[in-house]
């Protein structure tokens, strides 16, 4: 029942390929809060669509300090303060002891929910705004959400269609080599080599009422603005949402 505090369920295989006990599941979306900096208003923004509210590491003080409660907190658990442990039932706390991948990463592996909207996972330091990229590449299917800013980025699933206003701001960012193909964008995807190396499809706009696009190879991160927030969800979280396409060999 969505009103219990989460549950250990068996292991289940994970994305990229490590083995991982999910140690949270709702059938709602999840608001997911780092460490970094997380304003009141973003915080209340995400719970509005995603009710559900967990942490990473010391995303608990975060959240805890804005008088919200984490009903599950995952990480390695070496940032968290004594007063955040002290304030939380011990069963929501999970501690993953894998020094191999940040909080964030550990944190969606953990989580099993239609959707996940990420805040506090970007700001001040590049390489962490890097490693949350990375993160979301890393993990086709989880339908996570990252909002950095006045911006909002998503892995692409295979297929990805989005109804948005015409001239509204779509960028594309490479994390593989990647063929798409689009209908509805100003500049169409198809026939172009991407990759992070080379082209990339940063400040491509609307040019229809619905946006569509093909993943045919590799993985490629979304970026538009914050308050197509509702679509994005809606987009990522429908039942039947085929998975992102596979990326290509290494060195390939």
């Amino acid at each position: 029942m969505e009103g219990l505090w989460p549950r250990l369920c068996l292991p289940a295989a994970i994305d990229n390929n490590t083995p991982m006990s999910t140690v949270f599941q709702t059938r709602r979306g999840v608001t997911l809060v780092g460490g970094g900096a997380v304003d009141s208003w973003l915080l209340r923004l995400a719970l509005s669509h995603a009710p559900d509210l967990a942490a990473a590491d010391s995303g608990a003080d975060r959240v805890l300090a804005l008088g919200h409660t984490p009903r599950a907190v995952i990480g390695d658990l070496d940032s968290i303060s004594a007063t955040a442990r002290a304030a939380l039932p011990a069963e929501a706390l999970h501690r993953i002891t894998d020094q191999a991948t940040t909080d964030f990463d550990k944190a969606l592996r953990g989580l099993a929910a239609p959707f996940v909207i990420a805040l506090g996972f970007t700001g001040a330091r590049l390489d962490h705004t890097l490693a949350a990229f990375n993160t979301l590449a890393r993990h086709p299917g989880r339908n996570c959400i990252l909002i950095a800013g006045g911006d909002l980025c998503f892995l692409a699933p295979s297929r990805l269609r989005l109804a948005l206003a015409p001239g509204t701001r779509l960028s594309l960012f490479p994390f593989s080599a990647v063929r798409a193909r689009s209908t509805g964008l100003e500049w169409p995807l198809a026939g172009i080599d991407f990759a992070p190396w080379g082209m990339t499809g940063i400040s491509n706009r609307v040019t229809a009422p619905m946006a569509e696009m093909v993943i045919e190879q590799g993985r490629m991160l979304v970026i538009l603005p914050l308050d197509t927030l509702g679509t994005a969800i809606s987009a990522l979280a429908r039942p039947g949402a085929p998975r992102a396409a596979p990326s290509p060999a290494r060195g390939g």
